[in-house]
């Protein structure tokens, strides 16, 4: 029996998929809990269609994040702290500094758990630091600071 499945069903196949399930499990396991429907002509179409606009908007949101990649890529955040001798500074500069940062200088706005940093940075100079703008979209971000 085919069925689209509603929620993510462990064995047989991902939210939105159009799969093949036993009768049995479908009509008296997925269908009730709501976890699938009935692949019948006129749910297809609604599911065809669904699945054409969110391929759409997702198409949209990929071009979005290229071009936030590229505003990224070219700009440098300048960050301020005090240090002590080598460079090294009183404390660290955070994700989420960056974030607030790159706000206020370029008004480029990039939630902080997008910005992977493996740890803070605690010296002073120019760090390359990755920003996930996309699932599989990364951009290199310059942060430059200098020690007071």
């Amino acid at each position: 029996m085919k069925v689209i499945l509603l929620e993510d069903v462990k064995g047989l196949g991902k939210k939105d998929e159009l799969v093949n399930a036993k009768t049995g499990y479908a009509r008296n396991f997925l269908i009730p809990k709501g976890s699938a429907i009935e692949a019948t002509s006129t749910n297809l179409k609604s599911w065809k269609k669904e699945m054409k606009e969110k391929e759409k908007r997702e198409k949209k949101e990929k071009a979005e994040a290229l071009k936030l990649k590229e505003d990224i890529e070219k700009v440098v955040v300048e960050m301020k702290s005090k240090g002590g001798e080598g460079g090294r500074l009183f404390g660290s500069i955070t994700s989420k500094d960056i974030g607030e940062a790159l706000k206020k200088q370029h008004k480029i706005e990039v939630d902080k758990r997008k910005i992977e940093l493996k740890d803070n940075i605690k010296t002073g100079g120019t760090t390359v630091v990755e920003v996930r703008v996309y699932p599989e979209i990364t951009a290199s971000l310059k942060v430059n600071v200098t020690v007071e």
